[in-house]
């Protein structure tokens, strides 16, 4: 009995999640004819943006279809927002600016970030809905970063749709892709998500932090 007890594992101690924070950003997610000439247009409309309280936050550009654009901005104002998303200015600005195709516009609200320093610009953007946001929270925090890390793949930020506040957005930094490709397949994950209740197929987008 001796020999049992001492050999008893001790039990996970619990790690700290990134940190807690809270501000509403939008995401939009296009392709572009030529990312050289989107972007100087993009950059050109600043003062567009911030008339309806809009911030540029984050550029990201497609790893493996550079062609697509990521944008996430900081808004002040989701209702101005959401007007500035359909107005007939921003659809001219888009099309003289070569976007292609129809853009993916998204509304969420930040819950967790790490706003340290990190040279590192991979990024891997996972959204997918659940059945239930709690539930599906204490399954990924029970997963633990440094399990996530250990495949290549460190936590920069988890956020929650404001439309659907069981779709769930979550960026890590790509510290080894090639680890990440293989956690992105494996059962072990498919059976996580499942236990958390994941619904549907997740999309996985890579890119990389233009500014």
């Amino acid at each position: 009995l001796a020999f049992t007890s001492a050999c008893k594992s001790e039990p996970k101690a619990a790690e700290e999640p990134i940190p807690s924070t809270s501000f509403k950003f939008t995401m939009i997610k296009h392709a572009v004819k030529d990312y050289n000439a989107w972007k100087p247009a993009y950059m050109a409309h600043d003062s567009m943006r911030t008339a309806y309280g809009i911030t540029k936050y984050v550029l990201g550009r497609g790893t493996d279809d550079t062609t697509m654009v990521f944008v996430a901005d900081k808004i002040n104002d989701l209702a101005k927002a959401k007007e500035f998303a359909t107005s007939p200015g921003l659809k001219a600005a888009m099309e003289s600016a070569g976007v292609t195709g129809s853009a993916n516009i998204a509304f969420a609200e930040m819950l967790r970030l790490d706003t340290t320093t990190n040279d590192q610009k991979n990024r891997l953007l996972i959204s997918h809905r659940v059945k239930d946001f709690e539930a599906w929270l204490k399954v990924y925090d029970s997963e633990g970063r440094s399990a996530r890390a250990a495949n290549g793949m460190a936590d920069r930020a988890l956020a929650r749709d404001l439309d659907d506040p069981n779709t769930v957005y979550v960026a890590f930094i790509i510290t080894d892709r090639e680890k990440a490709n293989a956690r992105m397949q494996s059962e072990e994950l498919k059976k996580l998500m499942t236990d958390a209740g994941v619904e549907g197929p997740p999309t996985f987008f890579f890119y990389t932090v233009q500014e």
